[in-house]
């Protein structure tokens, strides 16, 4: 296990925290902490502790299973402490150690310590990562999904909350109640427009207290649009030996990460806040730009290359885009074909070059990244990655062939069974029993009205659906690749 103080015998190789951990403050909670936000933010965190230790972090689980209970166990034994290794494609490591996370508390347990630390006159931003899936907001319709079960809970219990929704209005209410100023929220999740979803389901939270708390909120919390990037694979036990066996550290949970890593922020911060911008994160006026270009280029071409490479048999993404030149080339026309033309980039951001980064992360063997990681929870993903594409291509009357044969790959890995026979699980968290049986269904047509595919349904899409359909059978009577040759 990581040593909590004493940082002397350490590989020489390895970063340790400059500052002293015991003067940090608790200046920031973070809710969700998984490997990106430990990858990311609290690695940005971290370059400012030395000059400002205002801004210390704690962490926050909302879950109670046993994986969640391990991890709040694990981080306890390590003092907050685990090892972040920046993998580069030559097969060179930067590790370093993080200091930042103060603490971590899993709100099933402790709720009211999770408020009492959310009062507290030194916090100042409340910050999330709580993937997708996570937010009650249909993008579509604009408005809150009134009906999830956590925010009904949140609705009838103020104070003993569910969600991280729920503890952010609880806590401004006492705020409110004891002329406390407000915080700012900012959410580090792959959404358009996260920091106005996040503000519509608190305000929705709000006004069923009442409507003078919607107000002071109002008034007093402002919500950052924010964009992230970064490529985070999920850590196995094989992974953790191996990086044991070339970091030289006991660290029961490390974090593995490429070089590269983006944050833009809108600037919108009224209250005491960390000084992002000295540790390279880009503070704008409009996120808007650079989300449409990591969502669309990205997070899109990101599910496209891994429902294939899956159903071809590939675990590990790097591995499949190697070896496979047609999915290579078919990056390179759904970027250069459907993305890019649709596509308006900020002054001095090259869509080209930020293609051609695009691949070469792909291509990392560092990082391993897993398919099926890449390839879940599309019932999410997809009305945000790929909708905006879609429906520019629909409305623009433009083929839609890579399209189609995208979103049919997608229903194809939802079967669970690749091109060699092998079952694997797909990960759709949101999919109800009726969701599932609509997604496997023989008839290709049930897929096509999952909820899913809403994001475009108010554009005529027959043409699309026909295409898709056409696709699931030449996938299954032909395969991937042939399918592949005949498309590109």
């Amino acid at each position: 296990m990581l040593a909590q103080v004493d940082f002397s015998h350490y590989p020489a190789s390895v970063h340790t925290p400059p500052y002293d951990r015991g003067m940090l403050k608790s200046g920031i909670v973070h809710f969700g902490v998984g490997n990106f936000f430990r990858a990311h933010e609290a690695f940005y965190i971290d370059q400012l502790l030395e000059d400002d230790p205002r801004w210390g972090i704690i962490g926050i689980g909302l879950r109670n299973n046993a994986s969640a209970r391990e991890k709040a166990s694990l981080l306890r034994q390590q003092g907050g402490l685990y090892s972040l290794s920046e993998a580069s494609s030559d097969g060179s490591y930067d590790t370093r150690i993080i200091g930042a996370l103060k603490d971590y508390i899993l709100a099933p347990h402790n709720p009211q310590a999770v408020l009492s630390i959310l009062t507290a006159p030194d916090l100042h931003l409340v910050s999330m990562t709580l993937t997708e899936g996570g937010y009650p907001y249909d993008a579509e319709r604009q408005c809150v999904r009134e009906d999830d079960p956590g925010l009904c809970h949140d609705r009838d219990h103020l104070f003993s909350p569910a969600t991280a929704f729920g503890y952010i209005v609880a806590a401004c209410q006492w705020r409110k109640d004891h002329d406390q100023q407000g915080f700012t929220v900012l959410s580090c999740d792959n959404l358009q427009k996260n920091g106005f979803i996040t503000k519509q389901i608190i305000l929705f939270l709000a006004r069923c207290y009442n409507s003078t708390l919607a107000e002071w909120i109002e008034r007093n919390v402002t919500f950052p649009n924010a964009m992230v990037d970064r490529i985070t694979p999920m850590i196995t036990p094989e992974r953790i030996a191996e990086l044991s066996q070339k970091t030289g550290l006991d660290d029961a949970l490390p974090v593995l990460t490429e070089s590269f890593t983006q944050w833009v922020v809108e600037d919108q911060f009224p209250y005491p806040h960390p000084a992002l911008e000295k540790v390279g994160v880009q503070l704008v006026k409009d996120v808007t730009p650079y989300e449409q270009i990591k969502t669309r280029m990205l997070n899109a071409s990101h599910g496209l290359l891994c429902y294939s490479a899956r159903l071809l048999g590939y675990e590990i993404k790097d591995e499949a885009l190697g070896r496979e030149p047609l999915l290579r080339r078919l990056l390179m026309a759904f970027w250069n074909e459907d993305v890019i033309p649709t596509l308006t980039a900020p002054q001095g951001v090259s869509l080209q070059d930020y293609r051609d980064i695009l691949l070469e992360r792909f291509l990392n063997p560092a990082i391993r990244d897993q398919t099926l990681r890449v390839a879940s929870d599309g019932a999410s993903k997809i009305p945000v990655f790929w909708g905006p594409t879609v429906k520019a291509l629909l409305e623009q009357k433009k083929p839609l062939t890579r399209i189609a044969y995208g979103l049919a790959s997608y229903l194809e890995l939802l079967q669970g069974v690749d091109e060699k026979g092998q079952s694997f699980t797909p990960r759709e968290p949101g999919y109800t029993d009726a969701e599932w049986s609509m997604a496997r269904s023989e008839n290709f047509r049930k897929a096509l009205e999952l909820p899913t595919f809403k994001a475009w349904e108010t554009i005529p899409h027959n043409r699309l659906d026909e295409q898709i359909t056409g696709y699931r059978h030449t996938i299954r009577r032909d395969g991937v690749k042939a399918t592949l040759e005949g498309l590109l």
